[in-house]
């Protein structure tokens, strides 16, 4: 009998980390969800068959206490992040800035380390690296999230080069406008109408569960095929400053 594939989820406790965390579960693996937010993910674990385990991947003392929990790992979505404020580079706060490099960049890099360990014990390990098209162009008032993410696709890109013939894949997902929940609200510190003038005028901007489903089809192609890079926006975006809008 072939042992179930275990996939361990970071940010799972809403948005593309929840949506994400159930595809997975639907497509036959046992799901290990991470999150701060201990309630969320244990109603979803709950609900999937997964396990939940409350943390921070800024934390690497929790981070290393986490992977030594931890039995067989086929899969790391690097999937906790987000952005905050939409200063411009003259006006940001630093302390945003390295907010959103704790965990865009160093939580990637606690997690892939902690786990690489059981990830090649697997025989046959997938990293993918939840980023963003801000990964791959900037844009006015995103300094600080645009050279996270950028940092967080230089991760994704060097690892690629050195796991070079072991049996690990990297793969990065970049999506572009999502309507997630949560997202665009923490950005605009809780500023409900701001976070939604983002999407007005877009009649179908992708959803947490577009992005999951990506996820899924990247993870379980045949082991000899990488998915490298995929970007996916909606149909109305060009570009991350060409957006359709139907006003």
């Amino acid at each position: 009998m072939t042992e179930q594939k275990v996939a361990v989820v970071t940010g799972a406790s809403s948005g593309i980390g929840a949506a994400t965390a159930r595809r997975l579960a639907a497509e036959g693996f046992e799901v290990v969800l991470t999150a701060r937010r201990t309630d969320r993910i244990e109603a979803l674990a709950k609900e999937i068959g997964g396990s939940a385990h409350t943390l921070d991947v800024t934390d690497r003392a929790a981070v290393d206490a986490f992977a030594a929990g931890l039995g067989r790992v086929d899969v790391l979505v690097n999937n906790a992040g987000g952005a905050i404020g939409a200063e411009t580079v003259e006006n940001g706060d630093p302390a945003d800035w390295l907010a959103m490099y704790e965990v865009n960049v160093l939580g990637v890099l606690h997690m892939t380390q902690a786990l690489l360990p059981a990830l090649r014990a697997s025989g046959d390990g997938t990293i993918l690296v939840m980023s963003s098209t801000a990964a791959l162009a900037a844009y006015e008032g995103g300094g600080g999230y645009v050279a996270a993410k950028h940092a967080a696709h230089t991760i994704a890109a060097t690892l690629r080069l050195e796991l070079c013939g072991e049996p690990i894949r990297v793969i990065e997902i970049a999506p572009g406008m999502v309507r997630s929940e949560g997202f665009a609200v923490t950005r605009f510190r809780g500023d409900e109408e701001k976070a939604a003038a983002v999407y007005a005028g877009v009649a179908e901007p992708l959803t947490s569960e577009d992005i999951a489903d990506t996820v899924a089809w990247a993870v379980t192609r045949p082991p000899h095929v990488n998915i490298d890079l995929l970007v996916v926006r909606p149909r109305a975006q060009a570009a991350n400053h060409k957006v359709h809008r139907e006003l």
